[in-house]
């Protein structure tokens, strides 16, 4: 098996031993210094034991001989064995990271990577549900008969017989679709909610980011509902000992988890006839059409908990793609 072949932590425990503790130091730098997700973590160090096994094969076996060269090399050769542009330049901003944090820990003369440059990612417009259909969206599960088994029509299963898990689960599945409507939050974001972090008085949420950075975002009346909803007749019959402070809970009473929002959200959308739908296609359906609604950009920023307003200005060209499509359709001089 090539080297290339072999698993990211074969690979890491083969780099000479400075270049190892560099790679370490550096994924604790990330999570204790710059407080990064542990997906972001894992994700830059994979980058970066892959740049310096490389930099190693090009006969680098000291930090301090990583150059421009090796790092344009590197990235040459994720290109020819067919690396997408957004891999690309994700691993180019891998590599830019890591030899700032080197260079200002003194393992490397010169920033080296300061004057790397990336494909510019090709960024889709993103798939956003009409008003309409993120209406029908929300009333997906009011539709949704259980089973006498106490299964979802949508395939959402409790433990026992009991009807009314199955009433509670689908009080669940209405808060969920709500909340992430409604607020436009990540999926992580929603899943990791405390109970405590609803304001119902002012009908806020608290909400921690990327980052560990906290925004509190703004939810209306027909999420209130559901929430009240939940909390009052379906919460408590799904609660157990591994239910702790989490304010969605799965099927067997623990924290609800990303991926199985994932599935009631698609499950939901297809059985309602809708385009496919994601939570992440809600959070893009809440930001174009609060922005076609009139509300300002740099307050959907803080909304969505963007560190820069570039991010949130890709859903002005979709209200754009959509007030051409508009003025094709209508305008006699189209």
């Amino acid at each position: 098996m090539s080297r290339s072949g072999r698993g990211t932590r074969v690979t890491h425990q083969e780099l000479p031993p400075a270049l190892r503790d560099a790679v370490d130091d550096f994924a604790e730098h990330l999570a204790q210094v710059r407080n990064r997700s542990a997906h972001t973590v894992r994700a830059y160090v994979t980058d970066v034991i892959a740049l310096l096994d490389h930099a190693v094969r090009m006969g680098c076996l000291e930090l301090a001989e990583l150059d421009l060269s090796v790092l344009r090399s590197w990235l040459a050769r994720q290109r020819t064995t067919g690396a997408a542009r957004t891999s690309l330049a994700r691993r180019a901003a891998s590599a830019r990271a890591f030899s700032a944090w080197a260079h200002r820990a003194g393992l490397l003369p010169a920033d080296v990577g300061a004057a790397l440059a990336s494909p510019r990612a090709h960024r889709e417009l993103p798939s956003v549900l009409r008003a309409d259909q993120a209406a029908a969206l929300m009333e997906a599960p009011a539709r949704q008969p259980t089973t006498a088994h106490g299964t979802t029509t949508t395939g959402a299963t409790v433990d026992g017989s009991d009807a009314a898990a199955a009433e509670a689960v689908l009080l669940r599945d209405r808060v969920l679709l709500e909340l992430l409507y409604a607020t436009g939050v990540r999926v992580s974001e929603a899943c990791g909610l405390d109970v405590g972090d609803v304001d119902h008085g002012r009908r806020v949420i608290r909400v921690f980011g990327k980052g560990g950075r906290e925004r509190a975002v703004p939810y209306g009346v027909p999420a209130q509902r559901a929430l009240d909803d939940w909390l009052r007749r379906g919460r408590p019959l799904l609660a157990g000992a591994r239910s702790g402070d989490a304010l969605l809970l799965g099927a067997r009473g623990g924290r609800l988890n990303p991926t199985t929002a994932r599935q009631i959200v698609g499950g939901y959308a297809e059985t309602a006839g809708l385009p496919r739908t994601s939570p992440h296609g809600l959070r893009h359906s809440a930001a174009t059409h609060l922005l076609e609604g009139g509300a300002d950009l740099r307050a959907v920023q803080e909304l969505l908990g963007h560190s820069s307003l570039a991010s949130t200005q890709i859903y002005t060209h979709v209200s754009v793609e959509r007030l051409r499509a508009a003025y094709r359709q209508a305008h006699p001089r189209a």
